[in-house]
């Protein structure tokens, strides 16, 4: 009977916050051709290139054929529980398990509505047992909070929804503890929100500390005893969270960038009109670099927000302690170093303001709180308010810089205006016949839908326009015959091998088949062994972001053990024969590779030794034969492009715009040659397109490696090579040289390794291999060098010497031994028995403060019968 009650009086505002964002979200996605099976997906920006790819590879987890802790699928190896922290730890995660890695978009579809749907009804649960209103009003606040501005045009970083379906219950667990002393709501979505992404938390955690602080100061006599529970729940909360926090603290210390360098003490590409211009319906402007921040949160959310400031029904000492938070998340935008802290202090690669979601939030918690106050008599200054919001936005139009506010038109405004007005109408209307109350709800609810809905439908499009919502077949027009091959490798190996797709759609592609590969583009990496790599010629600049496989020689492929190459075309590489066909792409076995150890000796680890991939090979292999020649390309015609030499670059820039610059080299390569172009420098946004022998070969200048091969020749021949480069950039290149690789000496170096090689099965977390030594020596892995491995010998725990804390290389004595590698992440069994210890703790602690309450409230009973 109570059940039934409740969902007659709040179940069905319960459900609606929650399938009004549902329905509003698949309404506006359908608009665009985006349904479940439908050819579009919503895969746009990162969610094709890295998000997609990550979910394929929880779904490997999920069913067993990989480790929770670690990878070995993400550039040589990754710590996964650190990558999963990120990317991966959402509500709704784990229901990729029912999907296929090729349906995961369809996944992502459904997980990314469930997570809107949770965040409107977060959001209720908060409003309902914090604002005496009416159930309508409360659905319009969960909605306009569920479908606000950021939550929308970030969309496609789908990890940083989490946070905002636990920020509202975060809030609500605040009251709770404060008001009647109940710690566990707020325990659990603390906990939650730590485990769900620690980006996010870092900001709500600072954002809700601030908030109770406000809220203390509110009324310090009332409040005084509840600091302490909320610091100890807190503590609590963040110690059970250090089973992912701590290890995820440590691989960050490790192998995270340095903190962004304070320049400016403004933040630049700002405005003075941002904040008003980002409150109106359906602005987008953009969320790469030069954007204002996404703050819509509905326009009836936003009157009630400031009807809250100006009404005197609201204590004066409230208003000023509530808005100084406002005035902290505005200073925030305009200030750089504030701007940086809610950041961590590094700098947002596009999708800037990370931290506006929490204006859009604070601004509904007030509005919640006017609403609570409003009556017929206020309207007077409800009519102040909207006139003064038309007046302001008109304003806009005359007084903002056009060049800075291009993206503002005359749609935004007009819409603004006139919703602000019907609102202004309704409300008239509803005091002139209240006793109709009910139809002026459902009225109002039906205007305020279109309204939010048009913000959705602009943001959405916003999208599209700037990162476009990618065909299905972006994700999967190679996925059945990429698969067949992979796991025709499979078949073969039973010990650790690695693979290359030539013509792969994305830089992650190896998480989703479950192969270990070079390229990766994530946050989360191991930065010392991409530094490496790059240094041995695989591209991977900067902060390390990325890393890419191609343009790299033999060379490398052998030492890193590339025993596969997946391509469309022939590669024309020495020592790659095809081994098997699958529609378009075929399998290449390359019969001069390594396994994952190689025998050497202590000069391994000397500091100045094997700075480069020639230096490497030529130690392990112990051969001084020289391996590579270089000779000049000599340039015999060009077309659209002027050449300009500025000692040690060459710069070239177009004569006539939108059309190609084309080069044409003629090179003289020597018998029983590999043959490469060294093309080493810069181009923002341009591609170098290579043409030799009637193949061609496409590559970004600025994010692939320099060594574009040319294919084996057996006979020495003369070639001409076509180089063109696309894009309107000007190019700047150290002079372009050819490169010859000796395959007599390379394959008598590689055959002398072998004969050193070490076998790794692989599995999990643990990698195993059984040695026999003559005498000491040392294993060289290429495992990239983590704290969180351990080595053991003979069962005996091993201390591991960092090789240029790049790779694992592990000092192994005399006779025969069984050498095991296992991986756990650093500060993992320290954050799990926290975690225990505090999950006790708080047991017991809930327990203490239910009984005190208890007997409290027992106490002020029998006082009030004494009276």
């Amino acid at each position: 009977m109570i059940r039934i009650d409740w969902i007659k009086q709040k179940g069905w505002a319960f459900l609606l916050s929650i399938l009004l964002p549902m329905g509003i979200m698949c309404f506006v996605y359908f608009l665009l051709g985006i349904y479940p099976g439908s050819d579009k997906t919503i895969l746009a920006s990162d969610a094709l290139s890295q998000t997609s790819n990550f979910f394929a590879s929880l779904n490997n987890v999920l069913h067993g054929k990989q480790s929770f802790f670690y990878s070995w699928y993400g550039s040589l190896g990754l710590n996964y529980w650190s990558f999963m922290a990120y990317y991966l730890n959402g509500i709704f995660s784990p229901l990729i398990y029912f999907f296929d890695n090729s349906q995961v978009p369809d996944a992502l579809y459904l997980i990314i509505i469930l997570k809107f749907g949770a965040i409107g009804g977060a959001f209720w649960i908060m409003s309902d047992q914090t604002f005496k209103i009416a159930q309508w009003g409360k659905v319009m606040l969960s909605v306009s909070y569920a479908l606000s501005g950021f939550a929308v045009a970030y969309s496609p970083q789908q990890m940083w929804l989490d946070g905002l379906i636990y920020l509202p219950l975060v809030i609500l667990g605040i009251h709770r503890l404060m008001d009647s002393r109940k710690p566990a709501l707020l325990f659990s979505s603390y906990l939650l929100l730590f485990l769900s992404n620690f980006y996010m938390a870092f900001m709500i955690g600072v954002f809700s500390f601030l908030y109770v602080f406000c809220r203390f100061l509110t009324d310090p006599t009332r409040y005084k005893n509840s600091l302490i529970p909320y610091l100890i729940t807190s503590l609590l909360a963040g110690g059970a969270s250090m089973v992912t926090i701590l290890p995820t603290l440590f691989d960050l210390k490790n192998n995270g960038e340095s903190l962004t360098t304070l320049q400016t003490f403004f933040t630049k590409d700002t405005g003075i009109w941002d904040i008003p211009v980002k409150t109106m319906v359906g602005v987008y402007d953009t969320s790469k670099f030069g954007s204002s921040p996404f703050l819509y949160f509905g326009l009836l959310g936003l009157v009630f927000c400031l009807f809250y400031f100006i009404s005197p029904k609201f204590p004066l000492k409230n208003k000023l302690l509530y808005g100084s938070l406002f005035l902290l998340l505005i200073g925030s935008v305009y200030i750089e170093s504030l701007n940086l802290f809610w950041h961590g202090f590094h700098s947002p690669n596009m999708f800037l303001f990370r931290f506006s979601f929490l204006f859009s939030f604070l601004g509904l918690l007030l509005a919640g709180f006017g609403l609570e106050k409003v009556t017929k008599e206020d309207t007077n200054q409800l009519v102040n308010i909207v006139m003064g919001m038309i007046i302001l936005y008109i304003a806009i139009i005359f007084f903002a810089n056009r060049k800075r506010y291009d993206f503002l038109d005359k749609t935004s405004i007009v819409a603004t205006v006139l919703f602000l007005l019907v609102y202004l109408s309704m409300w008239f209307i509803c005091v002139k016949w209240y006793k109709n109350k009910r139809l002026w709800w459902c009225l109002l609810l039906i205007v305020f839908i279109g309204e939010i809905t048009m913000n959705t439908q602009r943001m959405v499009t916003g999208i599209n326009q700037e990162w476009h919502y990618p065909e299905r077949m972006a994700y999967d027009r190679n996925y059945q015959d990429v698969h067949q091959l992979v796991e025709a490798t499979e078949k073969e190996n039973d010990t650790l091998y690695r693979l290359a797709n030539l013509n792969s759609i994305s830089r992650n592609e190896s998480f989703i088949y479950g192969y270990s590969g070079v390229s990766m583009f994530s946050s989360i990496r191991n930065r010392h062994s991409s530094m490496y790599l790059d240094a041995l010629g695989f591209r991977s600049n900067g902060t390390n972001l990325t890393i890419q496989y191609a343009n790299n020689t033999l060379v490398m492929d052998a030492l890193l053990g590339i025993k596969y190459n997946i391509a469309q075309k022939d590669p024309q590489k020495y020592g790659f024969t095809l081994k098997e066909t699958a529609g378009k792409h075929q399998l290449y076995e390359n019969r001069l590779t390594l396994p994952l150890g190689i025998l050497t000796d202590q000069g391994i680890y000397k500091k100045d030794a094997v700075k480069n991939q020639s230096e490497l090979i030529q130690y392990l292999s112990n051969q001084k034969e020289q391996l590579f020649y270089f000779s000049e390309a000599e340039m015999i015609k060009q077309e659209n492009v002027q050449i300009e030499d500025k000692g040690s670059f060459l710069f070239y820039s177009k004569t006539i715009p939108n059309k190609l610059r084309k080069m044409t080299y003629s090179i003289n390569v020597p018998a029983r040659s590999q043959a490469y172009l060294s093309l080493y420098g810069r181009g923002m946004d341009v591609d170098a397109i290579i043409k030799v022998n009637g193949v061609e070969q496409r590559s970004g200048l600025e994010e692939n490696g320099q060594y574009y091969n040319l294919g084996y020749y057996e006979k020495a021949k003369k070639i001409q090579v076509e180089v063109s480069f696309s894009g309107e950039g000007v190019v700047h290149l150290v002079k372009p040289t050819a490169m010859f690789m000796d395959v007599d000496v390379f394959e008598k170096s590689v055959q002398s390794i072998q004969k050193k090689g070490v076998a790794f099965k692989t599995k999990g977390r643990v990698a195993k291999a059984d040695v026999t030594l003559e005498k000491a020596q040392v294993v060289l892995t290429t495992i990239p060098y983590d704290r969180g491995w351990s080595a053991y010998i003979d069962g005996k725990k091993v201390k591991i010497p960092t090789f240029k804390d790049a790779f694992l290389a592990l000092p192994v004595p005399k006779g025969t031994h069984t050498i095991k590698l296992v991986f756990l992440p650093e500060g993992f069994k320290v954050g799990f028995g926290l975690f225990i210890c505090c999950l006790i703790l708080f047991i017991f602690y809930n327990w203490w403060m239910v009984k005190e309450a208890r007997q409290t409230k027992l106490i002020e009973d029998d006082q009030g019968k004494g009276v």
